[in-house]
């Protein structure tokens, strides 16, 4: 099956998750399809805290990918972000 989740990099202490769509058996950091876009849980006022490509991510949900629960949320303050 096909899921939207993150991925993580970033240093010790500091992370930093790239939100990539992937087969549900590869490695949290493994091999993806495609990336979406990041989420920044530690960044400033002045910094972009979630990035996403809402159209891209209505594709592969529409060719039967799901998302994590973390992933929707994210999904769900971008799409806000955007509207506004």
């Amino acid at each position: 099956m096909v899921k939207i989740r993150l991925a993580r990099g970033g240093a010790k202490k500091r992370p930093f998750y790239h939100i990539v769509v992937t087969d549900q058996r590869n490695k949290r950091d493994g091999r993806s399809i495609e990336r979406l876009g990041y989420y920044n849980p530690i960044a400033t006022p002045t910094e972009q805290r979630v990035v996403l490509d809402t159209e891209r991510v209505k594709h592969w949900v529409s060719h039967g990918a799901q998302l994590t629960d973390k992933v929707r949320v994210l999904f769900k303050e971008a799409s806000a972000q955007a509207s506004a």
